[in-house]
């Protein structure tokens, strides 16, 4: 409808009406718009129809020099075709001749010197027969001797095999080409021809073999113009270069257009008889300077380049006018808006103190219309009456230049009466000239801010408060120097005004984190390795011998509010609980102590009747000697006997007394480097008077060269003889038969978790422990045995943990019966030293 009504109208007013109406009607951005398209269509249509005209010109000249060059090609191809066919010929008549037996090899040599003579392009003529030997050949003299074929010898397999055999099958002349690296002559491809031979019965009896060379063939066999005018080449046809040359990257643009396939200045053909093995290809020599060589196109390039540069610069030059009078607009309406938008409420006075302008802001704020302001004199409407003399002062001030760059507070009244605070900066007010014309007062609105600062400061009165009041010191103060940032009333208290005190718990908290002295470490290593206001706290317990109190350090890297790199430590009096520490170290030292004594308690029938055999020995030798002397029957040598074996026993004695004391005496912890095998003689010494009380066999088996531990030898032999003894009262308690009451102790270097321990294991022959009991048998007072005080394990737990260890405990099975149970634990070879004890007891 539209389409039509358009042209309804452009028949009655005509075309030039009808745009002048259409051009009317645009807006003036659509209208420059198109006028600024119109250069670059210009430009675009003319560039467009130069490059035309030259694309149509080079193409019919292409298509001449291509038309040139296929007819002058396929004219040296008629010319070689000929000659190969007269070659062929001449070889045919001499095979016809040898095959009717008209001539012996000396002819033949005679005859094939004439014709390599004759003709330079052969390059050698064999006979061969049908064994592939050769009866006679005849080559030039300017190939070397390792490329002639010798009389006598038989022809070599290789890619002439195949044309010898297509020969034979035919019984046709065969061209086969032979490339260079197939010859023996780096430098020379050959084309050969196979002519077959037949004896008196029609059957195949050899063949005359032809060789020519390709460069023979291209210099006599192609016309001289034709070399002359082009670069003619002869190709396999797999394009490899046989002879002649080529002129490479002479592919011209024009042949990327549609529809063309190869290069424009060069065609190709197949060679007649050879066929598709042998292609003949020329290439043009440029020998004109084509149009750009020509006056007429340099005088069309530069007025094109003129024409188009001035298109383009009044193109420019009109489109830098039109982005100058958008920025203009945009500027003004941005500025517009900006005035709008903005909650700062702006006043221009003149140099007599008149109002000139206000802002939406300043209107808004006061509540008086820009009309009741602009043109008022002092004192203004929003001045509150009681501060009027102080503002008339500050009007003079401001209008005299004498204004503070930081602005000064005022109350405002509102329209309605309601007074606010506002803080009010002055500046000089420039025209375009640079000449002042009055001041510009901006006015911001305070009353909040105001009222946060009041509460901020309320705040920071609560927080002060607070800090004052912990029981814990809290000091902050910036790296590099010693200047302290903030200090509570307990840090003032312990360490005083200044910053040693904080000095002071940094650097010991720091040594004790430090490691091994030996080690080499830099001087960044207190210094966390992600950011420093984003670090985790670090924690150290140091004690300080000015206060006699254990503190307990947190320090943590913050930013302080000027923006510098502060460290808050906060210090909290731990004595009270390390206090608590030490006295459940001592009772869990008491707690192991008493378990020893439980242990030889519950041993103590096993260990007198262990004493009883060497005191029983001491008596009855001291009575056999006193009734010897009294009988005056004894000897020197028997009496001397006799005291030795009661020295033995007594020693024997002792040692079993001395044994048990050094177990059972209470002594301080003591962790050194413990031989493991010292350790296992120690603990069998007891537990084996325990397994003869019981009828238990107990055997031990120790890895050699096992490291040393960082150990107290004293409680792991502790929980080595509780182990053992509970072994042999779950036998005792399983009634089990002589031949099974047995117990095993091993002890066997490991690998667990990528770590190097030391596993001890007791095995015994009981019933086992209860499924259900396994996990709890460390528990405090929880025994499985009626008469069990459930201390044992829980101690041997404990100790062992303390050592950087593990405890566990399996049955072992047959067929779903319980055999046993086994104890076992690791102790890891590299341990560090620790100050923890256990704490708990157990069985």
């Amino acid at each position: 409808m539209e389409l039509n009504r358009a042209a309804s109208v452009v028949k009655k007013v005509g075309p030039w009406a009808w745009w002048r109406t259409w051009w009317q009607r645009q807006s003036p951005n659509r209208q420059d718009r198109f006028a600024n398209l119109a250069p670059v269509a210009a430009v675009v249509l003319f560039l467009a129809a130069i490059a035309s005209a030259f694309w149509y010109l080079r193409v019919e000249e292409i298509e001449r020099e291509q038309e040139a060059i296929k007819r002058d090609v396929e004219y040296a191809q008629q010319r070689l075709r000929l000659r190969l066919l007269e070659r062929q010929e001449q070889v045919m008549r001499l095979a016809r001749d040898v095959s009717n037996k008209e001539i012996r090899p000396d002819q033949f040599l005679s005859r094939a010197e004439a014709m390599v003579q004759q003709y330079p392009e052969f390059m050698s003529l064999t006979w061969i027969d049908d064994r592939r030997r050769i009866i006679a050949n005849q080559s030039v003299s300017s190939i070397s001797p390792s490329q002639h074929l010798r009389a006598g010898t038989v022809l070599k397999v290789s890619e002439t095999e195949s044309h010898f055999s297509l020969a034979r099958d035919l019984m046709q002349p065969i061209y086969g080409k032979v490339d260079a690296d197939a010859d023996k002559d780096a430098q020379m491809a050959v084309l050969q021809l196979h002519s077959p031979l037949s004896n008196d019965q029609g059957r195949f009896s050899g063949v005359i073999l032809a060789e020519y060379t390709m460069e023979g063939l291209l210099r006599y066999g192609i016309p001289t113009e034709v070399l002359a005018k082009y670069a003619v080449a002869l190709q396999d046809g797999k394009g490899h270069l046989l002879a002649g040359q080529t002129i490479p990257g002479r592919i011209a643009l024009w042949s990327l257009l549609p529809g063309s396939d190869k290069p424009n200045n060069d065609y190709e053909v197949p060679v007649s008889p050879v066929g598709n093995d042998l292609i003949l290809r020329a290439q043009a020599w440029r020998t004109s300077q084509g149009l750009v060589g020509g006056g007429l196109f340099w005088l069309v390039g530069v007025l094109s380049v003129m024409t188009a540069w001035m298109l383009i610069g009044n193109w420019r030059h009109t489109r830098r006018r039109i982005q100058a009078q958008k920025a203009l607009v945009a500027e003004t309406n941005f500025r517009r808006a900006m005035e709008n938008s903005m909650l700062t409420g702006m006043r221009a006075l003149d140099l007599r103190g008149r109002i000139t302008y206000v802002n939406p802001a300043f209107c808004q704020m006061t509540g008086w219309s820009e009309s009741d302001l602009v043109g008022a004199v002092a004192p203004f409407p929003y001045w509150p009456d009681q501060d009027r003399e102080l503002l008339m002062t500050r009007l003079e001030e401001e209008i005299s230049g004498q204004h503070s760059a930081g602005g000064f507070q005022v109350r405002v009244k509102r329209k309605n009466g309601q007074l606010f605070d506002a803080r009010m900066y002055v500046s000089p007010l420039i025209d375009a000239t640079g000449k002042q014309t009055g001041w510009m007062t901006s006015m911001t609105d305070i009353t909040e801010p105001n009222r946060i600062r009041e509460q901020l400061a309320g705040s920071h009165e609560r927080f002060t408060i607070v800090l004052e009041a912990l029981d814990a010191s809290v000091s902050v103060a910036p790296l590099g120097s010693e200047e302290l940032l903030f200090a509570n009333k307990l840090y003032r208290l312990w360490f005083g005004q200044n910053t040693q005190g904080h000095l002071r718990l940094v650097q010991q908290a720091g040594a004790s984190h430090a490691a091994d002295p030996m080690d080499e470490v830099d001087d960044m290593v207190g210094l966390p390795t992600e950011s420093l206001t984003v670090a985790t706290s670090e924690n150290a317990e140091i004690f300080v011998s000015e206060l006699g109190k254990w503190l307990e350090v947190r320090s943590r890297y913050i930013n302080w509010a000027d923006g510098r790199l502060a460290q808050m430590v906060i210090a909290s009096d731990i004595t009270p609980r390390r206090q608590a520490e030490e006295l459940a170290a001592q009772q869990a030292e008491r707690a192991q102590t008493a378990s020893r004594l439980i242990t030889m308690g519950e041993m103590a029938s096993s260990v007198a009747h262990e004493l009883n055999q060497p005191l029983t020995a001491i008596s009855n030798y001291c009575s056999g000697m006193i009734s010897r002397i009294q009988a005056k029957q004894v000897k020197e040598e028997d009496l001397l006997f006799a005291l030795d074996k009661t020295a033995r026993q007594a020693q024997r004695a002792g040692q079993i007394i001395l044994r048990i004391r050094s177990f059972v005496k209470r002594s301080e912890p003591n962790r050194t480097l413990s031989d493991v095998s010292a350790m296992v003689s120690e603990s069998l010494e007891l537990a084996e008077i325990e397994m003869r009380r019981r009828h238990v066999r107990l055997s031990h088996h120790v890895a050699a060269r096992l490291p040393q531990l960082m150990v107290d030898p004293i409680l792991i032999e502790q929980v080595l003889i509780n182990l053992m003894k509970n072994a042999a009262e779950s036998i005792d308690n399983a009634n089990r038969s002589p031949g099974q009451r047995q117990v095993e102790l091993r002890i066997v270097p490991k690998q667990i978790d990528k770590q190097s321990v030391v596993e001890f294991s007791v095995t015994d022959t009981g019933k086992g422990l209860p499924p259900e009991d396994i996990e709890r048998v460390y528990e405090a007072f929880f025994s499985t045995k009626v008469e069990g005080m459930g201390i044992g394990l829980n101690l041997c737990r404990s100790i062992i943990e303390s050592h950087q260890g593990r405890i566990a405990a399996e049955n072992l099975y047959n067929a779903g019966e319980v055999t046993g149970c086994r104890f076992s634990f690791w102790i890891p070879v590299e341990t560090t030293l620790t100050t923890q004890q256990p704490t708990g007891v157990n069985e």
